[in-house]
């Protein structure tokens, strides 16, 4: 059992990783088309139209590709301000109860995502001004929910067998 708890963040980690990447590609992205419709709008006077749309599109898979490595490496937002209040065992139940909270906010989120990849990609469904296919841009938003499903269920699993603290 111990085994499995050592092996399972590494391989989440990787995962996390990967997904990070084309995570990190969408910034990348973004980048360069928000510098490139600056440039040519201010100094050619040509503005590059549907600029928003991808920016829109590309940050959601930005956001949701990023967010399982976040989650892995346990760098959200915490606030602590009632831990001494709470002690070891209300701060362990607490974590409890937020893993939980958190995997089954996102198992929704991926579900319904996965549902609308799919019925965007059989529709043929676009964006209105560049007509890029939606479908990527769900499937990227389910596979980083899922991924960050299985995160928060080995956390939970290793704060289980951890114990309070």
């Amino acid at each position: 059992m111990r085994d499995a708890i050592d092996i399972w963040p590494a391989r989440f980690g990787k995962a996390a990783f990967h997904l990070a990447v084309v995570g990190a590609i969408c910034l990348l992205a973004i980048v360069v088309i928000v510098t490139m419709g600056v440039v040519t709008r201010y100094v050619l006077g040509i503005p590059i139209l549907g600029v928003n749309e991808f920016v829109q599109l590309t940050a959601v898979a930005l956001i949701m590709a990023s967010l399982p490595y976040c989650t892995v490496r346990r760098e959200h937002v915490a606030v602590d301000v009632f831990d001494r209040i709470l002690g070891r065992w209300g701060r362990f139940i607490g974590d409890i109860a937020a893993h939980c909270l958190s995997g089954f906010v996102m198992a929704i989120l991926a579900q319904r995502a996965a549902l609308k990849a799919l019925d965007a990609l059989e529709w043929g469904d676009a964006t209105n001004m560049l007509r890029m296919p939606i479908w990527p841009f769900y499937s990227i938003l389910a596979a980083g929910a899922a991924l960050c499903v299985c995160v928060f269920a080995m956390q939970l699993v290793v704060l289980l067998v951890q114990g309070a603290k």
